[in-house]
């Protein structure tokens, strides 16, 4: 029989399973998408453990039960699971998440890995759109660069990119709007890989409870079409980057022909590339500064 890590006193005692099954019911009903991983991480969380340690334990305290119900509760409304945490997991890293910043998704970690393997010992890498410094910090954390610049213009979420940023001494943080032409002025023409997750949702498009209640829309919305920002963004990399250096932008998955078609008729770039996320839509454009 699994141990439990708890020590135990029946009177104060509360059984783990009919909880847990309680919480998956309650998040399904809510429209949850992932009721059952939710409600595990949330029981984790109130229990101090990771969530495969949860095999171990077979009872909760009554405080730890109430504590679970309360955050199953506010779940079940929609709060994002990373603000109940507290976190948000992206590839290597725990980043702080909260209110005010964008809640980094699975998908950019697609985008940060391809930077990745393009930043070679000493390059400078330029971060545009920040947020919580997800790809900035994946950047300096698995590559040997030597400068990686995350820009973000949002108060708020400067907060929490400095936050997440501070125990990464090659990390600069810069406030700025990167729909301003003159931005880096000082390294045009220097910048070795540019990595870009920009507000890229057209206007009006519905999302779900999480992000419009919860995700800054200035961090979400990129206009009419979705692009108000992409299309500054290719120009300003271009003067950015050095012969040779890589741009990588994600889209929103109607921008798949899009955002290629912006690349390629700049035409200061080559290797327009198009890529897919791990679910098969468009996500992702990559290129090369001609």
């Amino acid at each position: 029989m699994p141990r439990d890590e708890h020590p135990r006193n029946d009177a104060d005692r509360t059984r783990l399973a009919p909880v847990l099954a309680s919480a998956v019911a309650e998040l399904s009903a809510a429209g949850v998408s992932s009721p059952r991983v939710d409600a595990e991480w949330l029981a984790a969380h109130v229990l101090g453990i990771s969530r495969g340690r949860l095999l171990l334990v077979d009872s909760l305290r009554a405080d730890e039960a109430d504590r679970l119900r309360g955050l199953v509760a506010r779940r079940a409304g929609r709060v994002p699971l990373q603000h109940l945490l507290g976190t948000a997991a992206f590839r290597h890293l725990e980043l702080a998440v909260g209110d005010g910043v964008f809640t980094p998704r699975p998908e950019t970690e697609l985008l940060a890995g391809w930077g990745i393997e393009r930043t070679a010992p000493g390059a400078t890498v330029v971060d545009l759109c920040s947020g919580s410094g997800a790809i900035a910090l994946s950047v300096a954390d698995e590559s040997a660069a030597g400068r990686v610049i995350a820009v973000e213009r949002s108060t708020a979420a400067l907060e929490w990119l400095r936050r997440n940023a501070s125990g990464f001494p090659a990390v600069e943080v810069v406030e700025a709007d990167v729909t301003d032409p003159d931005l880096l002025s000082d390294l045009h023409g220097q910048v070795d890989v540019l990595l870009c997750n920009p507000p890229y949702v057209p206007d009006g498009t519905v999302v779900p409870p999480e992000v419009s209640d919860h995700d800054p829309a200035e961090a979400v919305f990129g206009g009419a079409d979705g692009l108000t920002v992409i299309r500054p963004v290719i120009a300003l990399a271009a003067a950015l980057l050095r012969p040779g250096g890589a741009l990588g932008i994600e889209h929103d998955d109607v921008h798949g022909a899009a955002v290629p078609g912006l690349l390629a008729a700049d035409g200061r770039f080559t290797e327009v590339t198009a890529h897919q996320d791990l679910t098969g839509r468009p996500r992702y454009a990559t290129a090369r500064r001609r």
